[in-house]
């Protein structure tokens, strides 16, 4: 069967089989952690628990892809992967859009600058701009945090179609700090107020001595197609100072995407 599944009046996607062969080639490369330099055999089937003669062939045939490269016994994430993450159109045309917004946001306030998409409960980091005053963050371009525990991630819930917040709202809410938010109906009504108010905010709920406001990059029909936030440290930034200018540069995201559009494919 294929397309999406209805659960307790929710649609969700249907899950990867992980006995499939792209499912044992998803959990190869998704094995991989962000600071990884290179990872050996031995490791590799200890992180993916997958018998030996499988990642045999599943890592030979994603060496062959390109997707995988070997250097020295160990295995490194290909350069082709780079290449087809660039040919993500959505994506690209929305960085390339964004980009000196996001430079000007950052000039602005010298602090963190972030953008960021929704995938079902996460929030997926595309772009990040930080000088030496950045403070100590969970968040890198292509990292994931919790909707619930970040400000980007509330900005994009709170525009979310209704099921979807329900499927957040009634799954896990796992707490980052002593701060996060965790009791679905408290998120519930803060998501109402970012909705009144047009920006989040989050006060160490993702991580210790971060705080952050958040804009939604709104499509013309209120949909989110991405968010964007400042954050700082607790000892010196005010994110209620930069409303205006967050707000203003989502709002000029939004409009230029929109122009786009409207031309077309040059």
């Amino acid at each position: 069967m294929s397309g999406t599944l209805e659960q307790n009046g929710v649609m969700t996607e249907p899950a990867l089989d992980p006995a499939s062969v792209l499912g044992k080639a998803m959990r190869v490369l998704e094995a991989f952690a962000p600071d990884d330099t290179g990872v050996g055999f031995a490791e590799l089937q200890r992180r993916t628990g997958l018998p030996k003669a499988t990642l045999h062939r599943v890592a030979g045939d994603l060496v062959a892809s390109r997707l995988l490269t070997r250097i020295d016994g160990d295995y490194h994430l290909g350069s082709h992967l780079f290449e087809l993450g660039m040919r993500a159109s959505v994506e690209r045309t929305l960085l390339e859009v964004a980009t000196p917004f996001l430079e000007d946001l950052y000039e602005r306030t010298h602090e963190t600058v972030h953008l960021g998409l929704r995938e079902g409960a996460e929030v997926v980091y595309v772009a990040k701009f930080g000088g030496h005053r950045q403070v100590s963050s969970p968040s890198r371009i292509g990292g994931r945090m919790p909707v619930h525990a970040t400000a980007i991630g509330k900005a994009l819930l709170a525009w979310a179609d209704e099921s979807e917040r329900i499927a957040v709202l009634s799954g896990p809410l796992p707490r980052r700090t002593p701060r996060t938010i965790t009791a679905p109906g408290r998120l519930r009504q803060q998501l109402d107020r970012v909705r009144e108010q047009g920006v989040a905010f989050e006060h160490e709920e993702g991580a210790a001595g971060l705080v952050c406001v958040a804009a939604p990059v709104l499509d013309s029909r209120d949909r989110p197609v991405a968010a964007i936030s400042v954050a700082g440290a607790v000892t010196r930034f005010r994110p209620a100072d930069h409303v205006a200018s967050v707000r203003a540069a989502a709002a000029g995201i939004a409009a230029t995407l929109a122009r786009r559009e409207a031309l077309g494919p040059a």
